[in-house]
């Protein structure tokens, strides 16, 4: 459960990101907070190695020194990764659809239940990993994913760009290099 109100944080404060996978792998990123209230936390991470996000016609690179500003949120079934060059140019951004979030002093855990959609800078989105479900999307989690899938597309435009418009306001490149980011 989360203890940490506004008034007790520290921006900068070290974070863990535990994401558990489906096949019940543990990966964990160090991060550094943003923002948190009784319902979400923004965490800071400075990608160090680069990486390629590949969909079946489209892939985005996230470069070195690039860094992600990634929202989570305790009654959604999703997360939200955004990408910014190290100039604070935005790279593309990626949802994550998730069960059982915690958020936490030091830690903010989460399920990953395989199934992501990667949006371009352009606004193209694609849905990622659906060969690798052991079950058809409609049955997979009782149907859970399915459904949040669905609310998530039916939304996706409006929720990122909201958040995209909020995340330049509150966490502007140069804030961002001054306090956090340091190549």
């Amino acid at each position: 459960m989360c203890n940490l109100t506004k008034s007790t944080i520290q921006t900068g404060k070290k974070i863990v990101e535990r994401k558990i996978r489906y096949d019940s792998t543990i990966v964990e990123t160090d991060c550094k907070l943003l923002n948190i209230n009784e319902q979400d936390i923004i965490l800071f991470h400075k990608v160090l190695v680069p990486f390629t996000m590949k969909g079946t016609q489209h892939e985005l690179t996230i470069p070195k020194d690039s860094y992600t500003l990634a929202y989570y949120w305790k009654e959604k079934p999703y997360n939200l990764f955004i990408w910014r060059d190290k100039n604070g140019s935005y790279l593309g951004s990626y949802f994550n659809i998730v069960k059982n979030t915690v958020i936490a002093d030091t830690i903010v855990s989460f399920e990953d239940l395989i199934i992501d959609i990667l949006i371009l800078p352009n606004g193209e989105y694609f849905i990622l990993d659906e060969d690798e479900l052991p079950v058809s999307l409609n049955q997979f989690e009782d149907g859970f994913v399915h459904q949040a899938l669905q609310t998530l597309t039916n939304s996706i435009k409006p929720l990122l760009r909201q958040t995209l418009l909020k995340s330049e306001k509150e966490f502007s490149h140069k804030d961002i290099l001054s306090t956090l980011y340091v190549i």
